[in-house]
Parts: structure tokens; sequence; C-alpha cells
């Protein structure tokens, strides 16, 4: 009876550890996102994480009545990548990223966590 036990309870352990691999580590999906900088800022009560906002071009309708852009939230782990970003404010950026299934608090508040700067390009300025 206690080895059956210390099985039901190990295997559960298993599980257990399996799921939060899964919900919290597994990769889920990455790729690459461009668009305007629109804020980046170092946030948190316990753990101080770059959160940030990129635009992207193209709009898109939720109801007929609005009209509302692509945004783009995300998080960075990088104080070097974060910093690089902060110098470059108001430019375009292209960059990768990684999804997971749920956000840790040392991570960030997003389950999108940027890993890496691809390209900055100027904004091109029009003249109205």
């Amino acid at each position: 009876m206690r080895k059956t036990l210390w099985t039901i309870f190990f295997v559960g352990l298993l599980v257990l550890a399996g799921f939060i691999y899964w919900r919290f580590y597994f990769v889920f999906g990455e790729g690459a996102k461009s668009g305007d900088l629109n804020f980046l800022v170092k946030k948190g009560y316990v753990f101080k994480t770059w959160e940030g906002k990129l635009i992207q071009s193209g709009l898109r309708s939720k109801s007929p009545n609005t009209v509302q852009s692509y945004d783009f939230d995300f998080s960075v782990t990088s104080d070097e990548i974060a910093q690089k970003m902060l110098s470059n404010q108001g430019k375009t950026f292209n960059l990768h990223y990684k999804e997971y299934m749920g956000a840790l608090p040392w991570r960030g508040y997003s389950k999108y966590v940027v890993d890496s700067i691809i390209s900055i390009t100027d904004v091109p300025h029009s003249n109205y």
C-alpha cells in the first residue's frame, strides 16, 4: 500500500512538472513583428520588467463605427535590448519574439517576449 501511494505521488509530481513546463516554459510560437515603437517602460511591484507596445501599419475594425490600429504588446527580458530600444525611440523596429502559453512575473506581463532586434529604420516623414 505504501509503495502504491509513493508511485501515485511521484506520477502526480511528474504530471504537475510537465504541465508547468508546457504552460510557462515551452515556446508555443516565434516570429517577427515590425512597427513603430509606441512606448517602453520598466514597471512592476516586485519584479521590474520592461513592457512595450508596437504600433503596426494597417487598420482594423471591431465594429462598424470604430477603427483601430494593430497593437503588439510585449515584454523584454534583456536590459541591453531595452536600452537599445530606448535610445532609438521614434523609429521603426523589426523585432523577433517568442510566444509562451502563459506569463511569468519575472519575465513580464505579456506572453510575447522580445528576444532580439532584427532591424531599426528611421520613420519616413511626410511633407504636408
